[in-house]
Order: structure tokens, then sequence, then C-alpha cells
């Protein structure tokens, strides 16, 4: 095994936990299971198959990854979430890799899928993720929305072989409710961070985003899929601008702006 925590965050995962776990295992004894209130068979089948589990309040992504990370039992780290497979050749990668120096971190490609389609093109197709650090250098920086990790400026980014499959989404239903879980968390976040919602970001930034996905990117190569996900990044870039500019206004007016966020996860 490979001295590296896979550390995996949960909520109402059983029905992708076990596939997840299945090619965890492979690479690491020490899997940790970090899980917001599961009502579902998640804690049950993670600890069936051997998972440390531990059940914590929701505080976000980052920081509940950042929980996981305090319990993990290796400083070296391989962040996953619940709906995704190592395959055999990051596997391969992972056991031939020399963990000696905490000032790398790896970056790892990701296929991601719309229902059982791969999908090879759009921004989707071109996905990727920093998910192997050492937690005595990196950690995730605790933002409410698209968590990042905060590497010293001497950190150095390497690319690993192999790659995650990311079963995204089941159907579209599915993936217009985590956009529009998105779009609330990114508003929020850009008003706690001063951006504005004006004209331009309002009005040709969702435009720009879907010629950029379907068009520059080959997403129509995709078919009816990728036509479906340049759709719903269209109205979802729209609708975090639109609730921006809400926000602001009831900022302005000095109201109070309604926080029901936290517990949406």
């Amino acid at each position: 095994m490979v001295p590296v925590s896979i550390v995996i965050i949960t909520r109402n995962e059983a029905d992708v936990i076990g596939s997840c776990i299945n090619s965890a295992k492979l690479i690491s004894d020490d899997v940790v299971i970090v899980d917001a209130g599961s009502t579902d068979d998640t804690l049950t089948i993670a600890a069936a198959c051997g998972c440390r589990v531990y059940e914590r309040a929701w505080d976000g992504y980052a920081a509940n990854k950042n929980k996981g990370i305090e319990l993990a039992r290796y400083d070296w780290i391989l962040s996953m979430d619940a709906d995704e497979v190592a395959d055999e050749e990051l596997i391969k990668s992972l056991h031939n890799l020399d963990l000696t120096s905490p000032a790398i971190a790896y970056d790892i490609k990701f296929r991601s899928y719309f229902g059982q389609k791969l999908i090879r093109f759009g921004s989707w197709g071109r996905d990727h993720h920093v998910r192997l650090f050492n937690r005595t250098l990196i950690k995730w920086s605790e933002t409410m929305v698209h968590e990042t990790l905060h590497l010293p400026e001497y950190a150095s980014v390497k690319r690993l072989k192999g790659c995650v499959h990311h079963y995204s989404v089941k159907n579209l239903a599915e993936y217009n409710q985590k956009c529009g879980y998105y779009a609330k968390l990114s508003a929020r976040q850009y008003l706690q961070n001063g951006k504005k919602a004006g004209f331009v970001k309002l009005y040709f930034s969702p435009l720009f985003g879907f010629i950029k996905n379907y068009l520059f990117y080959l997403g129509l190569l995709d078919g009816r899929e990728g036509w479906e996900i340049a759709k719903v990044m269209l109205k979802n870039t729209r609708r975090k601008y639109l609730l921006l500019s809400q926000m602001e206004v009831r900022q302005h007016k000095k109201e109070a702006v309604e926080d029901k966020l936290a517990v949406e996860y």
C-alpha cells in the first residue's frame, strides 16, 4: 500500500460510494470518510469496506475536507469525492511515486460522465485537479464554493499518469439542481469578495461561456449531452450574477441577505 491517506467527504452517497472505496482500497490502507448526516446506507457501506468513518457537521466542502485531513494517518493526502474512481493507470502511478518532497503537489486528469456517457470535449473534457498533496504544507482554502488548495509559493505541481473517472451527474435534472445550488454559493462568495454584477457579467459572460464551451472547446462533438451541458452552464452563469445583483440591492438597502445555503448540501 502507498503511504497516502484517502479522504472522502460524503452525504447520502450509497449508490456510488462502493466503487469509489473499492478503487481507494487498491491504493491505501487508510481511507477516511467524513460524513455530513447521511440518511441512506452510506455509513454502513463505508464501515463494511473497512474505512474509518467519522460523522461531522457540514461546514462547507473545503472545511469538511480539512476535517478529514486532520484525521488522516499519513501526511500525504489524496482527496476524492464519492462519485470518483481511480483508474488502473493512476493506481499504478501512485504505487511507483516518490513521495519524499512535501513541496510537490500532484495534478490528476479527470474523465467526466453525463449519465453513462463519457464527455470528451467542452470544459468537462479538459478537466484536471490537484488532488494529491502533503498536509504539512498544503490545506484547502475554506471558500463557500469551488474550493482550492492553498499552495506555498515554492511548491511545484506535477501531472500524474492515469486519471480519475468522475460520474458527475446521472441526468439533466440532477445537473440543473447541482448547478443551481452552486450558483447560489458563487453569488454569496462573490458578494463577500466585493465582486460586482455589472452589465457585462449579467449579459455577456453567460453567452461567452456558452460559445467557448460549445464551439471553441468543441462541446458540440459530445452530441445531445454536450448541448445540455453548455446550455445549463449558460443559464447558471446568468443565474449567479442575477442573484448577486439582487444581493447587492438588499445589501445597499441594509436588508439582511438570508443565509440558507449551509444546510442545502
